[in-house]
């Protein structure tokens, strides 16, 4: 599945697609507007790439300063709120390789 399937099954489909990841399923929730359970599910990824998605869904939430220890942990820059929607894409490409 790319990025760009997953984006628009998030906005036609009323669950996520079946034999996704983790990282998968928990972007397809925050870019459905289901912040806690895309949290609940980046929780339980203990990688750099599930960091990287938590600090996303804190960008989202509006809680910076929480965003910030989620990039570090990543390995990431730090980023805002105005660059959420391209952060999403730019992290939905690495997870579906396209």
């Amino acid at each position: 599945m790319t990025a760009a399937e997953l984006k628009a099954s998030s906005q036609s489909d009323a669950s996520p697609p079946s034999g996704i990841t983790g990282e998968a399923r928990s972007l397809w929730h925050l870019k459905k507007g289901s912040w806690d359970e895309a949290h609940r599910i980046a929780q339980d990824i203990h990688t750099p790439m599930g960091s990287w998605i938590h600090a996303l869904i804190h960008v989202i939430e509006g809680d910076q300063g929480n965003a910030n220890y989620w990039f570090s942990m990543a390995g990431r820059p730090a980023r805002r709120l105005a660059d959420a929607d391209a952060l999403w894409d730019e992290i939905a490409h690495e997870v579906c390789g396209g």
